[in-house]
């Protein structure tokens, strides 16, 4: 499991002061999907991992580890 996608999807959930349902209701998942996704029990598929990427203003990039910004 991609541990860097997880890290950084729990970092930017929380510099943006939400929670894990706040999370989930904006992207349209649920609670346990955002916390499987955040301990690595879950990888994204390219549907879930772009509308992350979208809704923290990041790349994809960066969220699975191949950039730092």
């Amino acid at each position: 499991m991609n541990i860097v996608f997880a890290e950084r999807l729990k970092n930017l959930r929380k510099e943006k002061g939400l929670s894990q349902a706040e999370l989930a209701t904006a992207l349209n998942l649920t609670q346990r999907k955002i916390s499987y996704l955040e301990t690595g029990q879950f990888e994204p598929d390219l549907t879930i991992l772009w509308e992350i990427s979208n809704y923290f203003g990041v790349s994809c990039d960066y969220l699975i580890g191949k950039t730092d910004y």
